[in-house]
């Protein structure tokens, strides 16, 4: 039976504050670009239209809605399997089965991951079917969205028992370093993901292929050897089966790295604008953006490893939520809880880093071209296609966007100019 006490009213603040402050950012993030919808920002008179500029306002809106009433709903099941006595309910009935305690973990871990899941599915079909569609971006089918959402499903439950199975026998085997040895098998499992990920995962989702422009792909090689950048795969990927949304991305690490563009980003941008974007993905290379990131995430998992080893050893926890006895998995998941909450309020430290990255990246895709004309051109029209929202509120910016908002980079870019 859950207990009334300190932690619990702790916990219960943690979470409707979190909640309450996430909608309050969006709902100001939506109120303030309405409110600057009706005008084309400087250094986009002429570019974005007035009716261009009313479909992004309401692409943000719609958008918006959704998300609001996705996490409202989310947080509701996920606070009351917490705190029904569900999860103690399902730790008598794996005792009454008998189960080891990788089976018994597995089983505390996936039936409330499957409910999540369960209430996700009806919202990303909304947003892909109704909103997606309604601003002209879906291109996928209902039975590619079921078999995405299927492999996707079954490729996270399988990585999961996997790791989550070897931390559980750390825990066994090492009571008191379990934290350290957990960390190590987090850097190992990213640095084998980064390798694996372009030869065996995106091929379940997508079709990869040569650049079919072979001048283009001419052009690209010879611009990232300029800048000492050596990539043997320049593919392209048919991301126009599913959305009309364009991007553009480095992945892998050795012999697996490539670059890879999306399909509607070649059919929609010039050849000196896809040059531009990737002279900016080059920027990250050359500046050691991954390598920085990796270090920093490193050093916050390691210590996140060992504050929650110090957490689950604290009785008073497992009492609170109407557990009878510690356990290492029903730990593993309380202090999840814990974390993923406060972890709201500590995440624009990162993101403010990242936005840095970015204008790092922007800036040497100018020196490396000469001139921010295609960049600027570039960002402008990814904007354009992409509705991106051209006005979103500062508190917004510090909370969500890894990336400096678009008007601030194009004024960034074009002052390199001057």
């Amino acid at each position: 039976m859950i207990e009334l006490n300190g932690l619990l009213f702790f916990f219960l603040l943690l979470y409707a504050g979190q909640s309450a402050f996430n909608i309050l950012v969006e709902r100001l993030n939506l109120v303030y670009s309405l409110r600057h919808a009706g005008k084309a920002p400087a250094g986009f008179e002429g570019f974005i239209d007035d009716s261009g500029l009313a479909r992004t306002a309401e692409y943000t809106r719609e958008k918006t809605r959704v998300g609001i009433i996705e996490q409202i709903v989310s947080d509701i099941v996920q606070l009351v399997i917490v705190l029904s006595g569900f999860l103690p309910l399902l730790v008598r009935w794996s005792d009454g089965l008998g189960l080891s305690l990788i089976a018994a973990g597995l089983l505390f871990f996936f039936v409330p991951g499957a409910v999540h899941s369960l209430v996700e599915v009806p919202f990303s079909y909304y947003h892909t079917f109704v909103v997606e569609q309604r601003f002209g971006f879906n291109r996928s089918t209902l039975k590619l969205w079921a078999i995405d959402h299927i492999k996707t499903a079954l490729i996270t439950a399988v990585l999961f028992a996997v790791i989550f199975s070897l931390l559980l026998l750390f825990i066994q085997w090492s009571p008191r370093l379990w934290w350290l040895w957990g960390f190590v098998l987090l850097a190992a499992v990213q640095l084998v993901m980064a390798v694996l990920y372009p030869v065996v995962l995106a091929p379940l989702f997508n079709k990869f292929e040569p650049v079919r422009d072979e001048e283009l792909s001419a052009r690209i090689k010879t611009q990232l050897e300029k800048s000492g950048i050596r990539v043997k795969k320049i593919m392209q990927m048919d991301a126009g089966v599913r959305s009309r949304h364009t991007n553009a991305y480095f992945t892998g690490i050795g012999k697996t790295k490539q670059i890879v563009l999306f399909d509607t980003l070649i059919e929609s941008h010039t050849p000196e604008e896809i040059l531009a974007v990737l002279a900016h993905e080059a920027g990250h290379y050359r500046k050691k953006h991954v390598q920085k990131q990796l270090i920093i995430f490193s050093v916050i998992s390691l210590a996140g490893f060992y504050a929650t080893w110090l957490f689950i050893q604290w009785p008073l926890l497992f009492h609170t939520f109407g557990f009878s006895r510690p356990l290492p998995y029903v730990g593993l998941f309380l202090a999840g809880l814990f974390w993923q909450r406060a972890g709201f309020f500590l995440q624009p430290l990162y993101l403010a880093l990242s936005r840095r990255f970015e204008r790092e990246a922007d800036i040497f895709a100018v020196n490396m071209l000469g001139s921010p004309d295609a960049m600027v051109g570039a960002m402008k029209r990814l904007a354009a296609d992409n509705l991106s929202n051209l006005n979103p509120h500062p508190l917004y910016v510090w909370f969500h966007y890894s990336h400096p908002p678009v008007v601030e980079r194009v004024a960034g870019l074009t002052s390199l100019g001057v």
